[in-house]
């Protein structure tokens, strides 16, 4: 008696499926390979690591610096090796934004005073702040030379501890050794803001050496300035 399995031709015809599951497993191991082989199909890229852009440390530093007129100074300072900016300015005041005019009043709370942007790695804090107790009277209160009122004031503002450190480090050094017969009188304060000057202070040594505040007080200054610090000079 046969089953429902046992029917004639049951051999041959699981011979045929077999055959036909071999020669699909062949074709699809076949295709594979080809796919591989012509990058159709590729094989998964390694995870790909994005680093952490670093913030960009600048190598430059600033100093902030009070010395009486700074038509002057911002022609001395700029003869310096290292440094690679001057530019005019008010600070130490209590009114915003504050025009040349106003500065000059002497109601301001103002000085005129520099924004110098150096390389340390050429020139220190130091340095520049022993050109400016040297080429200017840091003994006379409100004052330098003929100009007069607290717009002309003494003022080394820090920006940082090390800065503070070497200002009184340097105002102690120029005591002791009597640079100067009188005590000195800068001061030694945290900078709060800097205004930009009007346009027409920049670099106005250089494009009005004619007038006569520049030929009777600024010359001669630059030409003291040179001999005194002369290895320091740009080229």
């Amino acid at each position: 008696m046969q089953t429902k399995t046992d029917f004639p031709g049951e051999d041959k015809l699981k011979n045929l499926i077999q055959t036909r599951r071999n020669f699909v497993t062949g074709a699809i191991s076949a295709a594979l390979v080809a796919c591989f082989a012509t990058g159709v199909i590729a094989a998964p890229a390694p995870p790909v690591t994005v680093e952490k852009s670093k913030p960009v440390v600048s190598s430059k530093e600033t100093a902030t610096l009070a010395a009486g007129c700074f038509w002057s100074m911002e022609a001395i300072f700029k003869l310096l090796k290292g440094v690679e900016k001057v530019e005019p300015g008010y600070a130490g005041g209590k009114v915003d934004s504050p025009s040349y005019e106003q500065v000059e009043t002497g109601t301001t709370g103002h000085a005129e005073a520099l924004k110098i942007t150096f390389d340390p790695k050429t020139i220190s804090f130091k340095d520049l702040l022993e050109v400016m107790l040297t080429m200017r009277d840091p003994t006379s209160v409100n004052r330098q030379g003929n100009d007069e009122g607290p717009q002309y004031r003494s003022i080394i503002f820090f920006h940082n501890d090390d800065q503070k450190k070497s200002a009184t480090e340097m105002i102690d050094k120029f005591n002791k050794s009597h640079v100067w017969p009188n005590p000195i009188v800068t001061k030694v304060e945290p900078l709060q803001k800097f205004y930009r000057a009007e346009d027409y202070h920049f670099d106005y040594y250089r494009l009005h050496p004619t007038q006569g505040y520049c030929r009777v007080v600024i010359a001669p200054e630059i030409a003291d300035f040179k001999k005194r610090f002369k290895a320091k000079l740009k080229k």
